[in-house]
């Protein structure tokens, strides 16, 4: 009897050793983890105190010697602050001085004191949705005894304001003049009583460039010049053809006309031609249309196409005129594309304006937290932050292996209206 309750007892050991020894692991392992934290936090502090100190008494001679050689006194020390993770932490510094009494700065105190990474971390911290009340929680925590500051709402709202302002003032400056761009597609994005016109560009090998934006709507002239001539006279060449895709403002039309000219081969945006004739019709009716649109569209056949449009607009005339006037205006415009005879895929990708609305549907996911808009430069700092932010990963145009045969089409336009320039300059 007693050699079975002993092997009983060991197999119970056996089976409740692991279970006994799981509590202190997992307590271990949280201690580990928050002191290695507060080791290296407290190692990289006295790390630099060694580095402040050295760079004193290099300046200003060993401690407690004279040196008639050295060219500063030391000062004793004061509180100044540092950037760690996300936020400011206090730190006492040796001061020296010069021989005519000015401080002097230590070079590596120089180096860590800049702002710039702080404000890096909160423009960072705020695109992946982190608001400003947060900010500091979403923070790595520091050891305990760490002074800390700059954490608060108004402080973080204080840097980014900073920081994107210098980023949007910088990008809207930025030189166009070493793209070369086959397409271009202009659209708008609302913010309440905003919108902002925003231009992408489309180079020879299929990638896409932000070309700039600008306050305002499609329907707005003033607005929509801005925009073009302000691409223009930051080197975008409007000396040759290009493919320009937009929804169908006339504004905006008259905007690109002034500036391209001949060269300009537009292409009215149909997913916006297909809703404005929709919005004219009931659902039945409206339903029926956007068949035969889509129909038109997917033709492949600008004569099919056309014909198919006709006759829509035929029928809706009698019982909805606005919706035939709509069919009507611009038709020829939303088949330019189909005149290139490209592959189905690349037709399909410039014959809308959805490029940008993927481009929109990042921004307004990144500036949803925003509850209200304050002003217009309010809207262009975020706008201008969230495009900077969603180049990142832009991928090519779909279809961009077939664009060499936009390209030959384009230049050879180029190639007839050079020699009709250089007839009438010989008439004349």
């Amino acid at each position: 009897m007693k050699k079975r309750a002993q092997k009983t007892s060991k197999k119970e050991e056996k089976i409740d050793h692991p279970e006994r020894a799981a509590v202190p692991l997992i307590g271990l392992a949280a201690l580990v983890q928050r002191e290695l934290r507060e080791f290296v936090v407290c190692a990289g502090m006295r790390a630099l105190d060694e580095l402040l100190e050295r760079e004193c008494s290099a300046i200003c001679g060993p401690r407690y010697r004279h040196d008639a050689e050295r060219s500063a006194t030391r000062g004793g020390h004061a509180e100044g602050s540092l950037v760690l993770g996300g936020r400011r932490v206090t730190v006492r510094k040796p001061r020296a001085r010069s021989m005519d009494k000015r401080e002097v700065v230590l070079p590596s105190w120089s180096a860590f004191s800049s702002s710039d990474p702080l404000n890096e971390r909160a423009v960072a911290q705020m695109v992946i949705g982190v608001t400003t009340r947060k900010y500091a929680r979403s923070l790595e925590p520091l050891a305990e005894g760490v002074a800390v500051r700059g954490t608060s709402k108004s402080a973080v709202s204080r840097r980014f304001v900073e920081l994107t302002t210098e980023q949007m003032e910088e990008w809207l400056r930025h030189d166009l003049s070493s793209l070369d761009l086959v397409a271009m597609m202009i659209d708008g994005i609302c913010f309440k009583d905003h919108v902002m016109l925003i231009a992408i560009g489309i180079d020879v090998e299929g990638r896409k460039h932000v070309l700039g934006i600008h306050e305002g709507a499609t329907e707005n002239e003033v607005a929509c010049t801005a925009l073009v001539t302000g691409m223009r006279d930051r080197g975008l060449r409007t000396d040759r053809a290009m493919l320009i895709v937009i929804d169908g403002g006339k504004a905006l039309r008259a905007a690109i006309r002034e500036v391209f000219g001949a060269r300009a081969f537009v292409q009215r945006c149909q997913v916006h031609k297909m809703r404005n004739v929709t919005e004219h019709l009931p659902d039945d009716a409206a339903q029926a249309a956007k068949k035969v649109m889509q129909t038109a569209y997917r033709s492949g056949d600008g004569d099919a196409a056309k014909k198919l449009l006709k006759n829509l607009a035929r029928q809706l005339r009698t019982n909805h005129p606005s919706a035939a006037a709509s069919v009507e205006e611009g038709l020829e415009e939303t088949l330019t594309v189909m005149s290139f005879e490209l592959p189905r895929k690349l037709e399909r990708t410039l014959s809308s304006t959805n490029v940008i609305e993927n481009l929109n549907s990042r921004i307004r996911d990144m500036s949803k937290r925003v509850k209200r808009w304050k002003d217009g430069t309010m809207i262009e700092r975020w706008t201008v932050t969230a495009v900077l932010e969603a180049s990142k990963n832009f991928r090519r145009l779909q279809g961009y292996k077939s664009l060499k045969k936009l390209v030959a089409a384009l230049r050879e336009h180029d190639a007839r209206l050079a020699r009709k320039f250089a007839s009438q300059k010989e008439a004349a």
